[in-house]
């Protein structure tokens, strides 16, 4: 015997997918037609038979569902990955589906939407269509962990069309801009960097290709020379744009909050540990005296970058510390100005570093001496990677450093607990 639905109940839902799919058919905008979809659906699988009586659909948002039925326009939104909230006439958020939450993690039924989402752009939007009852878009920015970029479209929904309630609703999509923002910024900085940067090594092979092409064609000894050189000028450009991308990546994800437990003190042994050969190659010694066996202190991270950070610290103390100097890669001594941090530092006897210049070390292509810089093939990007790594992890870089003496580089992080701790503060 088939099951039907009680005919009342197949006839409001048909009422209520006709008118909605009215609205939609005049000109509706995609939330409203969206919905209206839904209506109609629901109509045809009210009034469908089947061989058994239909499961109740799974929900997990209880809390707002005792206010309102859950039916299956709440249930088709709550599955769509595009994040969408609904605003009742009374300023109050009526339903956040999960997409939402996740990248608006204050939101909650219930409560108001201006003190879940506090930017001018979105409280005058919702306003706007609260009183003229047009669509309207905007964009806004809200301070979480970083800076995030958001993209807004709201239209009515028509009373009593759906699953909340019989006065106006506002359906409210929502879109993440943030990626899309540092990128464009990210190609900006690449072309301006690039154009800057590749000049001299360009404008290098340019005149010593020109010169081989002339008095020195027949010139076994200076074309071997030149041809050195201009090598050793393609490999920097090389690098040169391999560090930019590897920068923009790095940018790119920026607002991405890192998700591994690690153990800081095994990444940063294994990390060091691959150096050794070019520290050999450079009549360096390389000390490194923290274990990379289990049992150090945790992190929340990503391991490939937390690396890197390592890399280019004891990179930089081999490269610019000159033959016969010594580093150690050491656990640092907890200190009071970061609590709830572990460290690793890196520490060298070179020439050390004037206290004039140490706030600038993190910028991009700035050089102490850029004369010797250019010399040891450094692009100059080597900190500025590090410091938008330990921005990502809500780390710190540390330096300290004397003229003459060497200089202490010390990357701070927050042991697990703590990184836990602000993610829950910033959400």
């Amino acid at each position: 015997m088939a099951a039907y639905a009680p005919w009342h109940v197949a006839f409001s839902a048909g009422c209520g997918g006709a008118v909605a799919l009215g609205a939609a058919g005049l000109g509706a905008p995609w939330p409203v037609a969206l919905f209206a979809a839904a209506c109609a659906v629901w109509a045809l699988v009210a009034v469908w038979p089947s061989r058994t009586s239909p499961e109740p659909v799974p929900h997990t948002q209880a809390a707002d569902a005792e206010i309102y039925p859950t039916g299956f326009g709440r249930a088709l939104l709550y599955q769509l990955p595009a994040p969408l909230l609904v605003i009742a006439e009374t300023e109050r958020i009526t339903y956040a589906n999960p997409a939402a939450q996740a990248v608006l993690p204050r939101v909650s039924p219930g409560a108001h939407y201006s003190d879940m989402i506090r930017a001018p752009a979105f409280v005058e939007a919702i306003e706007q269509i609260l009183g003229d009852r047009q669509d309207v878009a905007c964009t806004f920015s809200l301070m979480m962990e970083r800076e995030r970029f958001f993209e807004a479209r709201a239209s009515m929904l028509p009373a009593g069309a759906g699953d909340f309630g019989d006065a106006d609703q506002i359906i409210v999509q929502i879109e993440d801009r943030t990626r899309d923002k540092i990128l464009l910024k990210a190609r900006t900085d690449f072309v301006a960097n690039a154009s800057h940067e590749l000049r001299t090594p360009l404008a290098s092979i340019l005149g010593y290709i020109e010169t081989l092409q002339g008095h020195a064609r027949d010139d076994p000894e200076a074309r071997e020379r030149f041809l050195e050189i201009m090598m050793q000028q393609a490999t920097r450009m090389q690098r040169l744009v391999d560090d930019l991308m590897n920068l923009s990546r790095i940018e790119m994800d920026s607002h991405i909050r890192p998700d591994q437990r690690l153990e800081l003190h095994q990444v940063a042994s294994e990390a060091a540990h691959a150096l050794f050969p070019v520290a050999t190659q450079n009549d360096v010694m390389l000390q490194i005296e923290i274990g990379g066996a289990r049992g150090g202190p945790e992190v929340i991270g990503d391991r490939d970058q937390l690396a890197q950070v390592v890399v280019n610290l004891v990179d930089n103390a081999i490269r610019y510390g000159g033959s016969g100097t010594k580093i150690r890669v050491a656990a640092a001594e907890p200190n009071p100005k970061y609590p709830g941090h572990v460290g690793v530092s890196v520490i060298d006897d070179g020439p050390g570093i004037a206290r004039e210049n140490l706030h600038r070390l993190t910028e991009r292509f700035f050089r102490v001496s850029s004369t010797a810089g250019r010399d040891r093939d450094g692009t100059g990007l080597g900190l500025a990677i590090t410091k938008h790594i330990l921005n990502r992890h809500s780390g710190l870089l540390a330096v300290e450093s004397t003229p003459g003496e060497g200089s202490t580089f010390t990357l701070w992080l927050p042991q697990t607990e703590t990184a836990q701790g602000l993610m829950a503060a910033n959400s």
